[in-house]
């Protein structure tokens, strides 16, 4: 048994998306350096670059679960659970690593307050993750990344533009509901935490991207 689990580890360690997690980490990297050449603008500036840098990060978890094997390692006695939950596991200390990074780039200075950032950084890193999971989970696509992220992508911008003011989310720290806009993070980290556990669960059937229900000869099984 042992040794089983650590070929499991071994064999899910060498799917991971390293390449595109690293693009997206020095991406996100570099926006948060530039908090530190912004002159003057940089008490207005850092914030918004650090959450930047959060989105870009975040856009390269959303390949976490990209395998072009997928549909044959699906019949494999390993549930999907649980190697969904080893590559989360995989990846998590590259997080904590490059989120740590992240904030020590930020000049002392100019840096939020740590918790409630990193209260952010979190929501939206769970909120990628388990949008990766549902995909996978709904569809039958073994690079469900490239579609996710483009979503991710664009919620992302259309929150900014249109999310109501009277639950905002996105406030500077100097703003009277920057205490309030975190208790809502805190909610959304539940949330995405919970769709995600749910949503890693085998499912019955698929619908397949024909159409219909997974059957004899139609759809798909996990």
């Amino acid at each position: 048994m042992p040794r089983l689990r650590g070929e499991l580890v071994v064999a899910v360690g060498r799917t991971l998306p390293l390449g595109l997690l690293g693009a997206a980490g020095a991406a996100g990297l570099l926006m948060a350096a530039l908090t530190r050449a912004t002159g003057e603008a940089g008490e207005w500036l850092a914030l918004p670059l650090l959450r930047a840098a959060i989105l870009a990060f975040a856009i390269g978890l959303v390949f976490l679960l990209d395998d072009p094997a997928r549909h044959t390692t699906s019949t494999v006695p390993t549930p999907r659970p649980v190697r969904t939950g080893l590559r989360v596991a995989l990846v998590l200390p590259l997080v904590t690593a490059w989120w740590t990074v992240a904030l020590l780039l930020v000049p002392r200075d100019l840096r939020p307050p740590v918790a409630d950032i990193t209260l952010e950084a979190g929501s939206a890193f769970a909120l990628a993750v388990t949008a990766a999971v549902v995909t996978v989970g709904c569809t039958d696509l073994t690079r469900p990344g490239a579609r996710v992220a483009s979503g991710l992508l664009t919620s992302a911008v259309l929150a900014l533009l249109f999310w109501p003011g009277r639950w905002a989310l996105f406030v500077p720290v100097q703003d009277d509901r920057w205490a309030a806009a975190h208790d809502r993070w805190a909610v959304v980290l539940t949330g995405a935490v919970l769709v995600g556990v749910l949503g890693v669960r085998e499912p019955v059937r698929r619908w397949s991207r024909r159409g219909g229900r997974g059957g004899p000869g139609r759809g798909s099984y996990s």
